[in-house]
């Protein structure tokens, strides 16, 4: 990056540390080709300005990622999901038993699921069983307990008991961030935990993601993710972030908005 001045750089910092997440001393150095002096100088006056606040080795925005409701969270990249909805679907074959997180996205996937046959699907998210509730030919399963209302999703030792009697042919995951590094990222502790779990009963796991969240570390409890998983994205996503996944064994499946224009990246729904 080219050397700017300190309150371009001050401004800068302040927006990395909200979109991002946590911002390190060593990170900040390299980025903007300062020393890490300057840049303690930076955070030291950020944090008596209200702007940040310090952690050990860096500092984070103080309102930091505030968690999205589900409501909110909806209307966003909503053609990238529905590709995303559409390429997941035709995944699916009849007589399958399935698994759905919470989200958006997995929320347009059961939405998707509503032309299915013979399929069982379980979910912790609200939104799955309501687009599924009055859906004759697919079979429910509410894995209660405990419910996020920000998330509209079941958590909590309840849901885990549920999961051990259970087993499934596919898995479908949503996620707040995903990161090469760290895996898929979440609000909440005990939603990281359930994620693992529920990998642990499913034959294949996918991780629905639209493209901005690629890359994005918004929260500070994480799933890793496998070498046996299967991301799936949209076409907007960072080479980047893609080729990072890939060199870590990761499937990464990039859809099309529009179904017709991408041949193999989107297929006819089941039923």
């Amino acid at each position: 990056m080219a050397p700017i001045g300190s309150k371009a750089r001050r401004d800068r910092i302040v927006h990395l540390a909200t979109t991002t997440g946590l911002a390190s001393v060593e990170e900040l150095s390299r980025l903007f080709g300062v020393t890490a002096s300057t840049i303690r100088r930076d955070l030291a006056k950020l944090t008596v300005d209200g702007q940040l606040a310090r952690t050990y080795g860096g500092a984070m925005a103080l309102a930091a990622h505030p968690e999205a409701s589900l409501r909110q969270r909806t209307g966003e990249a909503f053609e990238a999901k529905q590709a995303i909805a559409r390429w997941a679907a035709a995944e699916v074959c009849p007589g399958e038993s399935l698994l759905l997180d919470a989200g958006s996205t997995v929320g347009a996937l059961a939405h998707e699921l509503r032309t299915a046959k013979d399929v069982t699907v379980a979910t912790t998210g609200l939104t799955a069983l309501q687009e599924l509730a009055d859906v004759e030919s697919v079979h429910v399963e509410c894995l209660g307990g405990t419910l996020r209302p920000l998330s509209q999703g079941f958590v909590g030792p309840l849901t885990e008991a549920a999961l051990e009697r259970l087993t499934f042919d596919r898995l479908f995951l949503g996620t707040d961030g995903v990161s090469p590094e760290h895996g898929i990222c979440e609000a909440d502790l005990r939603q990281t935990r359930l994620k693992e779990l529920m990998a642990r009963r499913a034959d294949r796991v996918y991780v629905l993601a639209h493209a901005a969240k690629l890359g994005r570390r918004p929260f500070h409890t994480w799933t890793p993710l496998r070498a046996d998983w299967t991301l799936v994205t949209d076409q907007a996503a960072d080479p980047r972030v893609v080729d990072g996944l890939r060199s870590r064994g990761v499937t990464v499946v990039l859809t099309a908005t529009e179904p017709d224009t991408a041949p193999g990246t989107a297929r006819e729904p089941v039923g």
